[in-house]
């Protein structure tokens, strides 16, 4: 049988002091650089722990109740496979219009009552500011899984606990966000979060579809060099992270104008040719001609592990807010 790793230096067990017990994921705001760094050691240790066990009863007799108002193939499933590698059980509520909400019940309701059956609950809404919400009619900790084009800041873990596994560090990196940077919540959250960190952030985009101001003035305030562009010929080369995003259809209310920049940019071995031979691609997923298939065997493609990297900082956020980790 295999052995279970060490976890001493790490503090799992029952314990109703630690810092994360009981506290919602909102906002990627509520953390601080040693916060990330505590996330990404418990993550590691989820890691190590998969790999030499499989899985394992830190939640057990735990429920999470998993309430997405928009469908989800990859998040849901990371948050339940989470919480079921741990130990405990999940509630699926997926296409949630089939439900008491198609009845017109509210958010807070829905809310209210998951928390009688759960101990936490993690939510997609369509809307910016729902999972502020929900966590605010809940008595239980809430995590949020992307609230319309707002945040999605445990995809932002992920992607940053990606970039420090596969790099091994993020200080003095260069990082450019390709593609629907306007809609995109992932990379808003993303970041925010690296500007914790020390990097350059380039951003290409079609003039459409550009970062949102507010957001590149928020970081401006913070220090942070950036710089606009609408082609990757120039940012390319320096680029230590490329982060692809698709161009989200279901954002725009005139399909002519989506029709006019779904193909912008095309990740492909002959554009990836003038890319360094020691950086990483990554992409959110899915994708939708973004990245060619022919670049997926590229040592620099990054986007499946990125999956799996996701799947161990969940864990740990998990652990975390039930006061196991």
């Amino acid at each position: 049988m295999p052995t279970q790793p060490n976890n001493s230096h790490l503090p799992f067990g029952d314990q109703r002091t630690a810092p994360w017990y009981g506290k919602d994921i909102i906002s990627v705001k509520q953390f601080s650089r040693e916060d990330l760094e505590y996330v990404f050691a418990v993550a590691h240790e989820m890691h190590d722990m998969v790999d030499h066990v499989g899985t394992f009863d830190l939640l057990k007799g735990k429920i999470l109740a998993n309430l997405f108002y928009e469908p989800s193939t990859r998040t849901s499933s990371s948050f339940t496979a989470s919480m079921e590698r741990l130990g405990g059980s999940v509630i699926p509520i997926n296409e949630v219009k089939y439900s008491s909400v198609a009845k017109g019940e509210s958010l807070p309701d829905t809310v209210r009552t998951l928390e009688c059956y759960a101990d936490v609950i993690v939510i997609r809404h369509p809307e910016v500011g729902s999972a502020a919400a929900a966590a605010k009619a809940s008595r239980k900790p809430v995590i949020n899984a992307g609230d319309g084009i707002g945040e999605h800041p445990t995809q932002a873990l992920l992607d940053a606990f990606t970039i420090k596994e596969e790099l091994g560090h993020v200080d003095g990196l260069t990082v450019t966000l390709l593609g629907d940077l306007k809609h995109g919540r992932t990379v808003h959250s993303l970041a925010r979060l690296l500007s914790l960190y020390k990097v350059k952030l380039n951003y290409v985009a079609p003039d459409i579809l550009r970062m949102p101001a507010e957001l590149i003035e928020e970081l401006k305030s913070k220090g942070v060099q950036q710089e606009e562009f609408t082609g990757l010929d120039k940012p390319l080369p320096a680029t230590d992270v490329l982060y692809v995003t698709r161009v989200q259809k279901e954002r725009f209310t005139d399909e002519s104008v989506y029709e006019s920049v779904k193909g912008a940019y095309v990740i492909d071995p002959k554009v990836m040719k003038a890319a360094k031979e020691r950086m990483i691609v990554m992409h959110p997923l899915p994708r939708v001609g973004e990245i060619a298939v022919e670049f997926d065997d590229d040592p620099r493609a990054a986007y499946f592990r990125q999956m799996e990297y996701g799947l161990y900082v969940r864990m740990a956020l998990l652990a975390m807010v039930l006061g196991k980790a």
